[in-house]
């Protein structure tokens, strides 16, 4: 039997065990297809047994750096950095072998930890990447060749203090990237030449670490992106600033935001909170609330119906009505901080400090452990100021975990889980 625990009001929802149908399901961008963090998938174990899932690979050459995972088919991506050098690389998730890197430009310095932190896109047969001094990379899935390159110190943009730390979002044929500065916080790039097809010069803020977003409102199609001083959003078209709503972003504004019925919330940590607002008709910005409930650093924040879940600095992990912004319920004994996915109906946490990761059921009605795993082997290499802080990973029945140089992937596939127990006992 695996550990578990209860904590507040039983829970009402009962998942069966390995009774679904696993669908396959490709996460080819930062918080996956639709940038917020949930998987389509479904037929994943519901209970893990005790010490996790079976482990399929550990790969242990993916550089120093936060970088988490892009996976298309049977292709990771991901980055990391040697002793001067970041690179966009490419893991075979069948077998855990390294296919091909491709250099993005010198290795950023920090106390927090060297190297790259974004998450590279795919869209069809390309992969886009950015490195942390600002190097946007496009490069042919099938080898890594580059097909173009640009440097967003050049649109403008200045490096931030912990590096560029957005990933890059590809949409209709185009690269959009926060550069910041003077000549336009957000450009959209040409995805077959990398051309500048606009930039927002209407919107000038210094580049932040948080990831924008697409959204359909209002008959237009817009970018949403949440920055030190401001949230807005933004024309697809030509990058004509639609709204825009101050946000007192302190030290460094990193979760991505989340847009739900014309509605967008946001958080940030350093005791800023959280925001929801409403974009009305003529883009008119209605605040719904702000408060002090959600202080969310950068582990994420995921939205199930009317209710978000994540870890809130000062309150540990917790469940916060979107309607009025209130707290549902607040777990901090069980687990600390850290990241958060989501799929088949679970949440996978993963502790920054420690490297475990629980499968758990969170409702408005509270948290249930479902089992938990520790990240083995783990660096050495890690900055003694830095943590687990790479967001892990569901994809095509697949549970990918880092920790700096190493990547460690578990089978969470009920079906195969079944199947390998069967096959066992008729040996």
């Amino acid at each position: 039997m695996s550990r578990s625990r209860r904590v507040f009001l039983p829970l009402t929802l009962v998942l069966s065990y390995c009774s679904a149908v696993t669908l396959a399901g490709d996460w080819p961008t930062w918080r996956g297809e639709h940038r917020d963090d949930v998987s389509v998938e479904s037929g994943l174990l519901t209970q893990w047994p005790e010490g996790g899932p079976t482990k399929v690979w550990t790969f242990q050459q993916a550089g120093i750096g936060y970088s988490s995972f892009a996976v298309v088919d049977d292709q990771l991506f991901t980055l990391g950095a040697d002793e001067t050098t970041e690179y966009l690389i490419t893991v075979d998730t069948m077998a855990g072998k390294e296919q091909w890197r491709t250099p993005l430009g010198r290795r950023l310095k920090n106390k927090w930890g060297d190297g790259p932190r974004s998450t590279p896109a795919v869209s069809g047969d390309r992969v886009v990447a950015l490195g942390a001094e600002g190097r946007v990379v496009c490069c042919s899935i099938a080898d890594g060749g580059v097909h173009w390159e640009r440097e967003l110190t050049h649109l403008g943009g200045e490096v931030p203090n912990w590096g560029y730390s957005e990933s890059p979002l590809i949409d209709q044929g185009r690269v959009l990237v926060t550069p910041g500065g003077d000549d336009g916080a957000i450009a959209a790039l040409n995805l077959e030449s990398g051309e500048v097809v606009w930039q927002s010069w209407d919107v000038a803020q210094p580049a932040h670490y948080s990831s924008i977003i697409v959204a359909e409102h209002n008959d237009k199609r817009q970018y949403i992106q949440l920055g030190s001083r401001s949230l807005f959003g933004i024309s697809a078209e030509d990058g004509e600033l639609l709204w825009e709503t101050k946000w007192p972003g302190k030290v460094a504004v990193v979760p991505t935001p989340i847009f739900y019925d014309g509605k967008v919330y946001v958080s940030s940590g350093y005791g800023v909170g959280s925001m929801m607002v409403s974009i009305g008709p003529g883009n008119k910005v209605i605040e719904v609330f702000r408060n002090k409930v959600m202080k969310n650093h950068h582990g994420g924040i995921i939205r199930i119906d009317e209710h978000v879940y994540g870890y809130s600095d000062g309150r540990g992990w917790i469940c916060q009505d979107m309607r009025t912004g209130d707290m549902v319920w607040n777990e901090k004994r069980v687990l600390g901080k850290g990241a958060i996915s989501c799929a088949d109906g679970l949440f996978y946490c993963l502790e920054e400090s420690s490297g475990t990761c629980l499968l758990v059921n969170a409702t408005p009605d509270g948290w249930e452990e479902r089992g938990r795993l520790t990240i083995e082997p783990q660096t050495e290499q890690r900055s003694p100021s830095g943590r687990i802080w790479s967001h892990p990973v569901i994809a095509n029945g697949r549970l990918y975990l880092r920790d700096q140089e190493i990547i460690c992937c578990y089978d969470i596939s009920a079906s195969r889980q079944t199947q390998a127990v069967t096959d066992s006992r008729t040996r």
